[in-house]
């Protein structure tokens, strides 16, 4: 077959890349390559539905009766009448079956389905297919020309363009590469304010120490292929201290080596845990670079060359015929191997070995040029995370602004690395993310849900234009009206990014229809030239100031945040409880260094925390794993067995909840985890844990203790012992209600005793404070 070329490409100049080929070989010999999109199972038997007239409702049944798993189930899966389907069950749906046998309506649709399953619904551009041909590419194949699209497509797919003997070029844009370009661009700047010559990227030196112990501490966060779980732990585990270290990373993790054991001797023969050996003093210099494992498919070619006379030509096919494990093929290798290795004085027994030993380990083997490719722009970003991490940020944060859990993480990321990622802000903030001095980020408008990429352009060059904008008003003049509405302005309202347009935001929220009909009247007034009754001079409508009105409540002003920014900018909702959780938990997450160990013990003293749910994932259907935030840290609690089961109810996304647990280091993500033992809500924690409740009473009556009484009633039977403090014209008097009356003291019971009339105050008391 011809050669296959993958190129990867900046996303921002991939189309420059393609207009250079077009202008260098000839537009009508260059073309981008046409993807069919097939009737799939489910959308044909709704495409079916629709033109038959069937009722929407009977015929999303019949779709949604189609087993999602295993992927690529066709619908002649799901009536079992497929091959595939007979050897896996679970592929046919019993249910439709039914249907299919029972009902007469349903029938003729999934017949005429059938039919039309797998044919071409509609046509679309492949991601990176480019042909390049030897002549007009019409001489060849014929073109597609979509109405709305500039340019044609070839109307043959990526297979059939091959069989026609022409070359397929995938010109990939790899979002990487744009990320490197833009912390470039904005390190060259920083440098050239600077006097200082500008960064070449392509000349970094490969031995760089503080690169290496940014990856040895598993810092690789928005590192090009080093920053899954997975990865890490295999970093943690290697310590890479040289590019070659960082090739056989890329080679090693994946299933075949991870699955075989030779990525654990990698390590440990790297580290001297094990011997390194080789099968052959020949082989010293082939395989040393890698402790005298065969990792990489071009070892495998040179040890063919060296010890049996291989051409380079023969050393591919046996690559080839390893890879394709066809046993006829590879028995007429080894016979060409081992009469090789015997013409240069090699045993028969040990050219059998190693032999067997390359058949082995080609199995897992990888292209290492392909590799060193990788592992050179995954240097290249560990190392600009290393000397320029506000700028590498920035970057990545402006590459993923359109995914909201992609920011947060990389926010997170930065956090940690001590980053301070500024307020978002009309007034300072760009589209992208912005490095400032120092290691600060300003926010982009770009990561503002509900901000489209025209308005947030308008804005910042009206403020370049104009300056700093004064309040809303003053946005809203110096704005084109017919591209901004109310959605906008109360996204960059909720997100804080208007604060300082006016006195708060609920005020801003309240003030937006106002100001946008004002806006709008002085606009067509100012358009229609409108004057005064003498005609001297034009009238334009004083713009009316925002009136002041209470802040939102802290909860409702993060919500905000979160729904369009996909974080809390302003404090976290655990901040809500603050005062009653520092009453009984044993520290805040981000407290908790120094007093971990690195193993836990079953004598260690438990510790309780609080904080909300952010993430969960479930190994089994006895366990969980649930990661925590309080604002300050965040830590990922274990539950099992039983614990689950009694802790699953309060197991909510964005919950807040109490646990108490033993906690440890994590060896791998070097983070707290904490295997839990009990957990509560916030209201259960508070009445587990409150040890008081004291009520201050301002000239109260019979009504007002009475009416106590009917309230501590159902709550009684806690440990939390009730003081009263009666303030009376004669003077104070305080009480303590007998233990009898000791209450599971709550949150929800201090709401209810503020609401008599005469109460002044309701403080709970825990072992460390009052709230």
């Amino acid at each position: 077959s011809m050669p296959d070329f993958d190129i990867d490409f900046c996303m921002d100049r991939r189309d420059e890349v393609i207009d250079y080929v077009g202008r260098r070989y000839g537009r009508e010999q260059v073309s981008q390559i046409i993807t069919h999109g097939s009737m799939a199972a489910r959308a044909v038997v709704r495409d079916t539905g629709r033109v038959q007239g069937l009722p929407y409702g009977l015929v999303d049944r019949i779709a949604k009766l189609i087993p999602n798993r295993p992927l690529g189930t066709s619908l002649g899966d799901s009536l079992g009448r497929t091959e595939k389907s007979q050897k896996e069950p679970e592929r046919i749906s019993a249910e439709l079956c039914e249907l299919y046998s029972s009902d007469d309506e349903v029938r003729p649709l999934v017949d005429l389905a059938l039919e039309l399953e797998g044919l071409v619904r509609n046509a679309g551009k492949h991601a990176g297919g480019v042909v390049i041909a030897p002549a007009p590419i019409t001489d060849f194949c014929p073109l597609h020309q979509e109405a709305e699209a500039d340019t044609p497509v070839t109307h043959y797919d990526m297979k059939d363009v091959e069989e026609v003997g022409l070359v397929k070029f995938d010109f990939l844009g790899l979002r990487t590469l744009t990320i490197i370009h833009w912390a470039i661009e904005a390190i060259n700047q920083r440098r050239l304010d600077g006097g200082e010559a500008a960064l070449d990227i392509d000349a970094l030196p490969l031995d760089d120490p503080q690169t290496y112990a940014l990856l040895k501490r598993c810092d690789t966060t928005a590192v090009f292929q080093l920053e899954s779980r997975g990865m890490k732990e295999l970093i943690r585990k290697l310590q890479p201290d040289c590019f070659e270290d960082i090739i056989a990373l890329v080679a090693l993790f994946r299933p075949g080596p991870l699955q075989s054991g030779m990525v654990d001797d990698f390590v440990d023969r790297k580290h001297g845990r094990a011997e390194v050996s080789y099968p052959h003093p020949m082989l010293e210099p082939i395989l040393k670079p890698t402790y005298g494992v065969i990792v990489y498919q071009e070892q495998v070619m040179q040890i063919a060359q060296v010890l049996a006379g291989y051409t380079l030509g023969g050393a591919d096919l046996l690559r080839r015929a390893m890879g394709k494990k066809k046993p006829e093929e590879m028995a007429k290798q080894r016979v060409i191997f081992e009469q090789g290795a015997a013409g240069n004085g090699i045993e028969p027994k040990v050219a059998t070995a190693i032999f067997d030993l390359m058949e082995k380990f080609a199995e897992y083997g990888f292209n290492k040029s392909h590799s060193a490719a990788y592992a050179l722009v995954s240097y290249q970003t560990a190392w600009l995370k290393a000397h320029y991490p506000a700028e590498f940020m920035a970057a990545v944060l402006s590459s993923d602004m359109d995914n909201t859990d992609k920011v947060v993480e990389a926010l997170r990321d930065c956090a940690r690395s001590g980053i301070q990622v500024r307020k978002v802000s009309i007034n300072e903030g760009e589209w992208y993310f912005r490095a400032d001095q120092g290691k600060q980020i300003r926010y982009g408008l770009g990561a503002i849900k509900g901000v489209g990429h025209a308005v947030g352009e308008m804005i910042v060059n009206a403020r370049q234009s104009g300056g700093a904008f004064r309040d809303l008003n003053d946005l809203l003049s110096r704005l084109e009206l017919g591209k901004i509405n109310r959605r906008v302005l109360e996204a960059l309202i909720a997100s804080g990014a208007a604060d300082g347009l006016g006195p708060n935001r609920a005020s801003l929220s309240a003030f937006v229809p106002e100001a946008m009909r004002g806006a709008d009247q002085r606009q067509r007034d100012g358009a229609s030239g409108q004057t005064d009754i003498f005609g001297a001079a034009q009238v334009v409508a004083e713009a009316p100031g925002c009136p002041a009105k209470p802040e939102w409540p802290l909860l409702s002003l993060l919500k905000a945040e979160r729904d369009t920014l996909g974080w809390y900018v302003s404090g976290h909702p655990v901040d809500a409880y603050r005062s009653m959780l520092d009453g009984f938990t044993s520290a805040r997450i981000g407290e908790l260094d120094g007093r971990i160990p690195e193993r836990s013990r079953r004598d260690d003293p438990p510790l309780i925390l609080a904080g909300q749910i952010v993430a969960m994932r479930q190994r089994n259907d006895s366990s969980r794993f649930v990661a925590i935030e309080d604002g300050s840290g965040r830590i990922e609690l274990a539950f099992f067995g039983e614990v689950f089961a009694e802790s699953a109810p309060l197991l909510i996304s964005e919950e807040i909840i109490v646990v108490e647990g033993q906690v440890s280091m994590d060896s791998f993500s070097e983070q707290p985890q904490m295997r839990v033992r009990r957990a509560w809500s916030v209201p259960q924690a508070c009445a587990q844990f409150a040890r008081g409740l004291r009520i201050a009473l301002n000239g109260c009556g019979v009504e007002a203790i009475t009416e106590l009484k009917k309230i501590l009633a159902p709550y009684r039977g806690g440990p939390a012992l009730v003081r009263v403090l009666l303030e009376r014209p004669e003077g104070a008097v305080q009480f303590e209600l007998p233990d009898t009356w000791r209450v599971a003291a709550s949150a929800d019971l201090k709401d209810l005793i503020e609401l008599i009339p005469g109460v002044q105050k309701v403080e709970l008391h825990f072992p460390k404070g009052a709230a």
